[in-house]
């Protein structure tokens, strides 16, 4: 038995989950978890990406009016973060410094430096948890001896940029990409008994093609905190969340949310 809370309560049971619509690119191999998952439990998995990013030009970044030499540091939450990074500074002839230090959200974002650095060569930092928090106390450390640079999305709203404010930090943020809504009218004329967001904009994406969604039967599932809390902003229920303590990825979650509704539904209590 699931113990409903407040944004759960009206969440009406229903038969076995069979289809899951993940929110992402499928994935390029087939040893990903989730297909370990979809055959674990027998359910369809469909993929399509709600969002794509594109980068802003070197046109638009010189207009505001940041010298990438004076800083000492960059904040890298996220993949897309990485690669526009680097790509601006490619494309504005500037060569990074040996020197230059990286703070990461996660491992898997630190890991992904070795793309673009010699790793071992580098100084780099993550989140030991994972989280803003613990990425901010990683920060913290190094607050009086960095200039730091922070690669966002456009429009973005963070809770790290709010707490280096807070702590006085010298930082500046640096839109380098902005997230465009994709079509996914038709994805959503199927009767999904999951949808799994990992974007605050791709629940924006949600509403954009259909301003008037019910939610009905249909299950949420969201990775991270933002995320989740757009869903609940958006008067969704959110049913599966990640990352938890016993669910470190969003396979992790769903596998247990399978493992224990695996023929129907749950029956929240009101």
């Amino acid at each position: 038995m699931v113990k409903a809370t407040k944004s759960q309560s009206k969440i009406i049971a229903k038969k076995r989950i069979e289809q899951i619509l993940i929110t992402l690119p499928k994935p390029e191999s087939e040893k990903s978890p989730y297909f370990e998952l979809a055959k674990r439990h027998n359910i369809q998995l469909d993929f399509c990406p709600f969002i794509r990013v594109e980068g802003l030009a070197s046109k638009e970044f010189r207009k505001q009016k940041l010298d990438l030499a004076e800083f000492t540091a960059v904040i890298l939450v996220s993949r897309n973060a990485v690669d526009h990074f680097f790509r601006i500074c490619e494309e504005m002839k500037f060569k990074v410094s040996q020197d230059m230090k990286y703070f990461c959200a996660t491992e898997s974002v630190a890991l992904y430096l070795q793309k673009f650095i010699l790793y071992r060569k580098r100084k780099v930092f993550f989140s030991p948890d994972g989280s803003s928090e613990g990425l901010v106390e990683v920060l913290m450390k190094y607050k009086n001896r960095e200039k730091f640079i922070f690669p966002v999305s456009e429009h973005t709203k963070n809770d790290i940029s709010h707490s280096l404010f807070q702590e006085e930090f010298d930082f500046s943020e640096a839109v380098l990409y902005r997230t465009v809504s994709n079509d996914v009218a038709s994805v959503l004329e199927k009767n999904y008994d999951v949808i799994v967001f990992f974007s605050p904009f791709s629940v924006e994406t949600l509403f954009n093609m259909n301003a008037n969604y019910k939610q009905n039967h249909t299950l949420i599932a969201a990775f991270g905190p933002s995320t989740a809390n757009a869903v609940e902003a958006a008067g969704l229920k959110l049913a599966i969340k990640a990352p938890e303590p016993n669910s470190p990825s969003m396979v992790a979650a769903l596998e247990k949310f399978l493992a224990e509704n695996h023929t129907e539904f749950p029956k929240l209590e009101k």
